[in-house]
């Protein structure tokens, strides 16, 4: 299905045009995280996606205007769409946009209650387009809180990997299985992609074609051979110990996972992994990451663990945490997400093991349970244009005595404040000399491009 620029938008939008003032001639708007977010920063990351997918180049055409005024005069009513602005916007700029948007570096960390991106007209004939496409721009909330979502996970595993382990393999110790749940083919995308900007492990292929396509990525996510239910399950009970040896002598060299909980997970790690396919594990040129797949984490990964201790060996590291035989780890798979992984964490280390022993997969946790109320994103009007005056423009619903949903006033800027970031005012059209914002489109083209790689390093400061 291909998009029409035009109608990547709200209905109520459309009829937008004939509401705002005489002589309007620009509209200035900005995104942010509004205060009582869930986390108190949010990772920027995703609007170039949507710049190079939606934006970018020649989007509005004569075949798209006849086609937005068409729906529009059934589903809303004749005389409702903006045909003379689309056919003048056509005319004029060639169905390119007139809009400028200033962003801050994608990966940057920005505090909430802080101005993120700004949107505004360039040319006063289409003061009305600016917030027409709030719709669109506001879907940057998505991969944003992904990446935030991995990001603060990723802040918990490399608290627990300096405490008990290496923090050097922190990059492969949340893994996305997140595709087949994700809302779309494109969430998986976007998503998947934010969580490549923490971690090095995925399955969901999609995300490394975006970060392929849309930031000049090269191969930057990472996965291994692994089971599911339906192989370790295709000869019944009695055929399992068939299966899993399979697994051992089709891969005998390096990492290679296997479900194991099809049956009875305490039987299969001690009597069949431990037992009659030690001596193939132990044979293998790599290591077996044994995958449990239900049932209660908090108390099933220690008892793993011990158990895989007393069978394969373990050694006490310098930080006094037991270390399986690197012949053997542990994935968990179910049910992990922020609200659990340091459940899971504590666990093991209150048994005496150290997080190097297992890695995380997560799903829906980490790609669906979100939504845009999650870093509370916003798109608000804060300045506007009239008959040659800037005027200041801002929402604060005192009765509702909700001081969190009080809009910002005037254009802004993001600078420096200490070790932190503050959003201040600007008067005029004047450009702040410290602002973070950096025009990133303006006119149909992108002026600023990031590639995947020094997001990456913007986001990885903090582990170093």
């Amino acid at each position: 299905m291909k998009n029409n620029i035009i109608t990547l938008t709200d209905s109520y939008k459309f009829s937008h045009h004939k509401i705002y003032p005489v002589g309007l001639q620009k509209m200035y708007s900005y995104f942010e995280s509004r205060l009582g977010a869930k986390w108190d920063n949010t990772v920027f990351f995703g609007l170039q996606y949507f710049l190079k997918e939606h934006l970018e180049g020649i989007v509005v055409t004569k075949e798209g205007i006849a086609q937005a005024k068409a729906l529009v005069d059934v589903h809303i009513a004749p005389g409702i769409f903006n045909e003379k602005g689309w056919t003048r916007l056509l005319e004029k700029h060639a169905g390119k946009l007139p809009i400028r948007i200033k962003a801050v570096p994608e990966g940057m960390i920005v505090p909430i209650g802080n101005v993120m991106m700004t949107i505004e007209n360039t040319d006063e004939e289409f003061g009305w387009l600016t917030n027409y496409l709030e719709t669109l721009l506001v879907q940057v909330w998505y991969p944003n809180a992904v990446t935030t979502n991995s990001y603060e996970q990723k802040k918990i595993l490399y608290r627990y990997l300096v405490e008990t382990g290496d923090p050097a393999g922190l990059g492969f110790k949340l893994h996305d299985f997140g595709f087949r749940g994700a809302t779309s083919v494109e969430a998986a995308g976007i998503g998947g992609a934010g969580h490549l900007v923490n971690f090095m492990g995925t399955d969901t292929v999609k995300a490394l074609e975006v970060a392929r396509d849309y930031y000049s990525a090269g191969i930057c996510g990472f996965s291994i051979p692994a089971t599911e239910h339906s192989q370790m399950s295709l000869l019944g009970r009695d055929g399992e110990v068939t299966m899993m040896r399979r697994v051992l002598e089709e891969f005998p060299a390096g990492l290679v996972a296997c479900v194991s909980d099809t049956y009875d997970i305490y039987n299969a790690v001690k009597n069949l992994w431990g037992g009659e396919l030690k001596e193939l594990v132990l044979k293998r040129d790599g290591c077996l990451v044994i995958r449990p797949d239900s049932g209660n984490a908090e108390e099933i990964l220690p008892d793993l663990l011990a158990s895989l201790g007393q069978s394969f060996g373990q050694t006490k590291n310098e930080k006094g945490y037991f270390v399986l035989n690197g012949k053997v780890r542990l994935i968990q798979g179910d049910n992990v997400s922020i609200e659990t992984l340091e459940k899971f964490l504590k666990a093991i280390t209150k048994a005496g093991y150290s997080a190097d022993n297992i890695a995380f997969g997560s799903g829906g946790g980490l790609l669906q349970k979100l939504d845009r109320d999650t870093q509370r994103n916003a798109f608000k009007c804060s300045a506007a244009k009239i008959d040659g005056k800037w005027l200041d423009v801002y929402k604060d619903p005192i009765t509702a005595k909700d001081y969190s949903k009080k809009s910002k006033a005037g254009r802004l800027a993001l600078i420096p404040d200490g070790d932190t970031v503050k959003t201040v005012k600007v008067e005029g059209e004047k450009d702040h000399p410290e602002d973070l914002l950096l025009t990133v489109f303006e006119d149909g083209e992108l002026k600023k491009e990031y590639t995947f790689e020094e997001i990456r390093a913007r986001t990885g400061q903090e582990f170093k």
